[in-house]
């Protein structure tokens, strides 16, 4: 989660507006001039990935929930430190045991539509709206998860499983599926039998089936966000289909939107907290290629932030002007990225999906991809200067939570991952003599044909994946293994590519959700896409999936001490690593290099969430960082970040 209200400037933020220059108007800390004469402040920007929908009670993919978390509220909001501060709960207490929550509502506050007209007040049954939306599994919610890997809220798996089966039965009419599977019926739950209650319209209660000390940083996801009953119900199917038809409570609302065209957000003076927003409008252009925007399109204020390509980068430190506003991003341990193979390939017959079928099971064959990648060299794409800041040995970042004064990734079952090296060839090469033999045996063809795709909207990542291709050629060899590197979609990458397994090996990246190990472990339980493991038939990976799922298991459920919970989850997560069915990479750094008018430093903070997406409390600068006050800014932060994190 991330987001921090900022009721006022402290005189660290200041100091970082010193270091990134004057503002182009500092809006006043007491009360903001919205007169017609006033000055706006308006940032303009160009974006490459379109959203595939507004309805942030469906999605779960982060160009999607980055656009909303700025249209809608959550109860918690996060400081520029990390730490949670009250959000459109006001405050929260809990039982003894952490099993029952129990927020008071902000009064007064407004859901608006699109044009900032008043529509209804927040109150506590949008929260219990939400969740009875979600967990109705008709709605086929993508972020239904959470309520129960990263909550356990009471009953909201079986009143899920109770829908599911009422809409594949008809109505409890079938008793076997479009399969011809039988449906064996499940027990009646209503949706008030869920755990989350409105006791009065600004008393919300969630009752957990277990206790749950991170609950709280679960609260800022997008599946925890309210929705209005009464303007759901009226929308039904299209609900988020356009700016129309969602109702904002957040810092901004949504006033234009023509999809791959352009949209614009502009403040919402409703907002509760508007002496926060300082930024009165946001217009955000469509471009499919970075290139198109021009250095001169930032110099002379047209475009207040460009991303910069490393290809790009000799252009723009070769002119004093440009160099001087040019600066890397802060390290970003909330996604990890990983190497994921795709043990049920969906992918056209020219790609030889069977023969990789056969090649992806044997464990050797996967090893030798892995030590063939380089991670360094890899990062080098993103970050040529200090690529060592973002490499990363587990799938769970290092930092990313702790307890008892420990490192999750300095627990027992990590200790040979970290101390070795996961790029050997002469162990790739190794595994690979040890695959050819086999596979051969098996009836492999080689060389295995290994589709790797990427999304033309992300900034290097073709780069990347060029990089990747000539590691694994120059140390396996072209008569060992043949790399594709082919294109996805710019728009829809994610539902087009992975989620329908038409890959081999992919750059897969996940975002934590809440600040516990279990969120890095969701990806590759029953049902998640991200490498299709549980599905296949062999009988290495089955036993594999099987094992790992009862660590993951056991790990959930253990509650009263949290050092055998976090090594619970730590031998699951080696297991995946030891058996090569990920190949952990890096942590993101971001957007890579970029000159930008926002200093992130000014916003708000975590490792997990939403907070990052947020422009509440940037403020906009005349002029972007150059790197020696980027890196100043940071080494700053983060020491006023050990002294102010509670």
């Amino acid at each position: 989660m991330k987001k921090n209200s900022l009721p006022r400037i402290t005189a660290c933020v200041l100091a970082l507006l010193t270091v990134c220059g004057c503002s182009k108007k500092l809006p006043s800390l007491e009360n903001e001039d919205n007169s017609a004469n006033a000055e706006k402040n308006i940032y303009n920007i160009v974006y490459f990935g379109e959203i595939e929908t507004l309805n942030y009670l469906k999605t779960d993919t982060e160009v999607d929930y980055a656009l909303c978390s700025n249209l809608v509220d959550n109860l918690i909001d996060y400081d520029k430190y990390g730490n949670i501060v009250p959000g459109l709960a006001e405050s929260w207490s809990h039982n003894e045991d952490m099993s029952v929550w129990t927020f008071k509502i902000r009064r007064g506050v407004k859901w608006v539509d699109c044009d900032g007209n008043e529509v209804a007040e927040v109150k506590a049954d949008d929260w219990v709206a939400s969740a009875q939306y979600i967990n109705n599994a008709a709605n086929e919610s993508d972020n239904q998860y959470i309520y129960d890997v990263g909550g356990n809220v009471h009953n909201v798996q079986n009143y899920y499983d109770y829908t599911e089966y009422m809409m594949k039965s008809d109505g409890g009419r079938l008793t076997t599926d479009e399969d011809g599977e039988e449906l064996v019926p499940v027990e009646e739950v209503k949706p008030e039998d869920i755990g989350v209650t409105a006791v009065d319209d600004y008393t919300l209660v969630y009752t957990l089936d277990h206790p749950c000390s991170f609950f709280l940083s679960c609260l800022s996801y997008s599946a925890y966000m309210p929705v209005n009953r009464d303007f759901l119900n009226r929308s039904g199917d299209m609900f988020g289909r356009s700016k129309e038809n969602i109702l904002y409570n957040g810092a901004f609302r949504l006033a234009e939107f023509i999809p791959q065209e352009k949209r614009t957000l502009v403040k919402n003076e409703t907002y509760w907290d508007k002496d926060n927003v300082h930024i009165d409008e946001i217009n955000a252009k469509y471009r499919k290629d970075a290139s198109e925007v021009s250095t001169e399109s930032f110099l002379n204020g047209d475009i207040d932030q460009i991303l910069i390509g490393v290809d790009d980068m000799d252009k723009w430190m070769a002119d004093p002007e440009t160099a001087s506003q040019i600066h890397s991003m802060r390290p970003d341990i909330a996604y990890s990225y990983f190497y994921g193979f795709n043990f049920k390939p969906e992918f056209g017959a020219k790609y030889e999906p069977d023969n990789w079928s056969k090649a992806v099971v044997n464990e050797d064959f996967r090893k030798s991809i892995m030590y063939s990648l380089d991670r360094r060299a890899l990062a080098e794409v993103y970050e040529p200067y200090n690529p060592d800041i973002l490499l990363q040995k587990t799938i769970t970042p290092e930092t990313f939570v702790s307890t008892g004064g420990k490192d999750y990734t300095d627990f027992p079952p990590f200790e040979q991952i970290m101390a070795k090296e996961t790029f050997d060839t002469a162990l790739a090469q190794s595994h690979r003599d040890k695959a050819r033999t086999a596979l051969e045996k098996e009836g492999v063809t080689f060389p295995v044909k290994v589709l790797l795709p990427y999304n033309p909207a992300i900034n290097n990542w073709e780069n990347e994946c060029q990089v990747a291709k000539k590691q694994l050629e120059d140390c396996l060899g072209t008569d060992y293994v043949d790399v594709i590197v082919e294109r996805g979609p710019d728009t829809g990458f994610l539902s087009a590519v992975r989620r329908s397994g038409k890959y081999a090996l992919l750059l897969c990246n996940y975002g934590a959700d809440f600040a516990d190990p279990a969120t890095y472990a969701e990806p590759f339980t029953a049902d998640n896409n991200f490498s299709f493991w549980d599905k296949s038939e062999d009988p290495e990976i089955k036993a594999l999936f099987a094992e790992y799922i009862d660590l993951v298991n056991k790990a959930s459920v253990t509650y009263d001490d949290i050092g055998k919970r976090y090594e619970l989850y730590a031998e699951a997560e080696a297991l995946l690593i030891d058996h090569a069915i990920v190949c952990p990479s890096r942590v993101s750094n971001g957007d890579g290099y970029v000159a930008d008018r926002l200093s992130q430093f000014d916003g708000q903070f975590a490792p997990y969430g939403l907070a990052r997406s947020r422009y509440k409390g940037m403020v906009i600068h005349e002029r972007s960082m150059s790197m020696e006050e980027f890196n100043a800014a940071y080494e700053q932060w983060e020491q006023e970040r050990l002294k102010n994190t509670k």
